[in-house]
């Protein structure tokens, strides 16, 4: 009797593990439940990019901050309550935006098939479908039954999501807790072909690098020298484009500058410092080889500790959990 109970038990912790593991991500998962579902995400979010092209970028870092913590469970999403300062207040979460995209996406979703499409999944397909609109063909394959999450701490997307001044080996090890390789790393960080970045994020850089009031050696003189022009030292307002005059363009030209020793971040230069990482660098510089490998480590990052099954709930509303 004790080992039916013992082997019951742990046939249903397997499920959990698995469960939690994004082994029951399907293509269309909601084809039978509510079969516009995608499409609806679609227009949506095409609506949202036609009239500012900035949302591809935001929708994009927004996928990434919420599956680096506590996986792809739209927790990054969640309001703070007056008992919980939620992900979104932690630091490297305050410049976050695109929140309001999800929300007016989840609205005209629940209009059609109420309490069904969960928020996780309309942000994994938003992000994919704001990048693909200029291509007007999706640019990598979402797979859906994400549930939401009701947990949301902002010291855990401070302790989780990378900040920008860690070197390759930190950079290594956070991505390896989340189940990616060096290659997810090196393509994940193509993303930073679209967007801008806070010039507190890379000041030290410019001014401070060892403490000394030196400036990074790694970094190109003369792009130093711009960055310099645009960026006071306790600057915390000021934005710079990340990709220089291609911030709005989804391409592989992030790797050409790099290989120029103009990546603006540390974690960007980081890159060149570890050979199997350059030698990826210099592959990418092929377009098509980074749309292809974008879209496989797009796929995997995706899928980080999903909740599936009957684990989380669908909420009615992205921004609070369910009452």
């Amino acid at each position: 009797m004790k080992l039916n109970v013992l082997l019951s038990f742990f046939v249903v912790l397997v499920s959990l593990l698995g469960c939690s593991q994004g082994g029951s991500l399907e293509k269309n998962f909601y084809k039978d439940t509510c079969r516009r579902a995608e499409d609806i995400v679609k227009e949506e979010t095409e609506k949202h990019v036609a009239s500012n092209p900035t949302i591809p970028a935001k929708l994009l870092r927004l996928h990434f901050h919420d599956c680096f913590v506590r996986g792809c469970d739209g927790s990054v999403l969640l309001n703070s309550t007056a008992t919980n300062t939620a992900e979104k207040e932690a630091i490297p979460n305050q410049s976050l935006s695109g929140f309001d995209v999800i929300d007016a996406i989840k609205e005209q979703v629940e209009k059609e098939c109420p309490g069904l499409v969960s928020c996780a999944d309309i942000l994994a397909l938003a992000a994919r479908d704001s990048v693909s609109y200029s291509f007007k063909k999706p640019m990598w394959e979402v797979l859906t039954g994400r549930r939401d999450g009701n947990v949301s701490v902002a010291r855990e997307a401070l302790v989780n999501i990378p900040p920008p001044f860690l070197n390759f080996t930190q950079l290594k090890q956070s991505f390896a807790s989340k189940g990616l390789n060096v290659h997810d790393l090196v393509v994940l960080s193509g993303g930073h072909t679209i967007g801008v970045g806070h010039c507190s994020a890379f000041s030290s850089r410019l001014y401070n690098f060892t403490g000394k009031g030196d400036q990074d050696p790694s970094l190109d003189p003369k792009y130093a020298q711009i960055l310099k022009s645009k960026c006071t030292p306790n600057d915390r307002t000021t934005t710079v484009e990340m990709d220089p005059d291609s911030s709005l363009k989804f391409d592989s030209n992030y790797y050409d500058i790099l290989l120029q020793n103009k990546g603006l971040f540390q974690s960007d230069a980081a890159l060149l410092t570890n050979t199997v990482a350059r030698n990826t660098v210099e592959e990418l510089v092929y377009q098509a080889d980074f749309f292809t490998e974008f879209g496989q480590s797009m796929k995997r990052m995706g899928a980080i500790e999903v909740l599936t099954g009957t684990a989380g709930e669908i909420r009615k509303k992205c921004w609070a959990v369910n009452s």
